[in-house]
């Protein structure tokens, strides 16, 4: 079992109170309604931010046109929550007309966080999540006031995600285009905080950074090796955990889905290859449960019609394209068990697993069953059934495993599970980012 890395963090705890050194913080995200578990990590350190004492949150993202158009999958409008008072979501519109092929979209972005520097007098936490295109808007912004005799009172974060590596590093490596590379690696290290959301994400970085090195004679390896720190995704921990008084709410939502409390093995997440799906699919169907407890399989993406057409109107098997964030945790804490079977793939690998620790949170009655793929072992610290990723013959062993669990063995790994994933409540981890970022201006 894996250590904490750090101290957990009890819900309802009085957060570090506010040194009075910040006053605003700007986060530049993927927010809602993109499917992603960094747009929940934003919205979660917004409102732990509130909780702080912070005056002026503000989530800066895409106009809502340009993500119905872009092809990524969206949960339905009208199921997102709306952010608490004091939280601002301002989607800038694109600067320029048809003339400018791209960057309007950043041009718009960057200037919006310009303006907020100007009218939010005090200290400002600019974060970005996602280095592309996000940490090179929020860096020109903050590069523009080089020369104009002001300088915002600000502390620049950046948080590479795993498509920053998988998706935009390593494609421009295995292409020969390290000019690419080299501009993501130093627009991370502009950053005064440049954090990664796990060790995984951090070795995969070191990695790339290895071969730029090779190829430019460049020194990215040294500088990302001492300077980027490890901060794990924020989660609301209190709302997971207060499902096991919440008795009539998690009824309510089991009765809307037509589902029986622990009748059901669920699936929560991005519908896509590198999830497993299939494996799932395919493994359920030879396990000791199947035509016992249904499959739930809750998301949208790209290979949803396919896997539909892989279950075949089984009616053992359902899918929920509309889950929304109300009703997530009160699903995952009722589900027999929660599975995440993802795999690695050259276009993804799962650098932490956001969706295993809010299970591991939400509690219930059956434990997390996943893999050991990417960043999930520092999501699970091992307390959790694991099969080998892209096998599903081992998969269903998992499964009839599980079946033969009793319930003590259950209920003993579903509380240190939970014990573990408290280290990743977004109080803690937004002191977390604010203590090192201290340590790193005063270095």
């Amino acid at each position: 079992m894996r250590e904490l890395l750090f101290p957990t963090y009890q819900p309802g705890e009085a957060l570090m109170p506010a040194d009075g050194r910040f006053r605003n913080m700007i986060i530049v995200v993927r927010a809602d309604p993109i499917i992603c578990g960094h747009s929940t990590e934003a919205r979660n350190l917004a409102e732990a931010a509130l909780e702080r004492g912070i005056e002026n949150v503000h989530i800066v993202t895409y106009p809502l046109d340009t993500l119905k158009s872009s092809g990524l999958p969206l949960k339905p409008i009208e199921t997102i929550d709306p952010y608490s008072e004091g939280i601002t979501v301002a989607r800038p519109e694109p600067v320029g007309n048809y003339k400018v092929l791209d960057g309007r979209l950043g041009l718009g972005i960057g200037g919006h966080i310009i303006d907020l520097l100007y009218n939010q007098p005090g200290r400002t936490l600019v974060m970005d999540l996602y280095l592309v295109p996000h940490g090179q808007m929020v860096m020109n912004a903050v590069r523009s006031f080089d020369g104009t005799g002001t300088q915002p009172d600000i502390l620049t974060v950046a948080e590479a995600v795993g498509s920053d590596i998988t998706n935009v590093v390593n494609n421009a490596v295995n292409e020969g285009r390290y000019g690419a590379a080299q501009m993501v690696l130093s627009t991370y290290l502009d950053h005064e905080l440049p954090v990664a959301v796990s060790q995984f994400t951090k070795d995969m970085i070191l990695d790339s950074a290895r071969k730029v090195d090779q190829a430019l004679d460049t020194n990215f390896t040294g500088r990302i090796e001492t300077r980027v720190r490890i901060s794990y995704p924020a989660i609301d921990t209190s709302g997971y955990v207060s499902l096991d008084q919440e008795t009539g709410r998690v009824a309510e939502v089991l009765r809307e889905r037509q589902l029986d409390k622990g009748g059901y093995l669920m699936f929560l997440s991005r519908v896509a290859a590198a999830k497993g799906v299939d494996d799932l699919i395919n493994a359920y169907r030879k396990s000791d449960l199947y035509g016992k407890k249904e499959l739930l399989i809750c998301g949208n993406g790209p290979a949803l019609e396919d896997m539909r057409a892989l279950a075949g109107g089984d009616a053992n098997i359902r899918f929920l394209t509309d889950v929304c964030d109300e009703e997530k945790g009160p699903l995952m804490h009722a589900a027999y068990s929660y599975l995440l079977p993802s795999k690695a793939r050259s276009e993804f690998v799962e650098t932490f697993g956001i969706a295993v620790a809010e299970k591991m949170l939400a509690g219930g009655l059956g434990p997390v069953v996943t893999t050991r793929t990417g960043g999930i072992p520092e999501a699970t610290g091992g307390y959790c059934l694991e099969h080998e990723a892209g096998d599903a013959e081992d998969l269903t062993r998992c499964l009839n495993q599980l079946a033969k669990m009793s319930t003590e063995e259950k209920a003993t790994l579903n509380r240190k599970a939970r014990e573990y994933a408290l280290q990743f409540d977004r109080g803690q981890v937004l002191n977390n980012l604010l203590e090192m970022g201290k340590m790193e201006q005063a270095a």
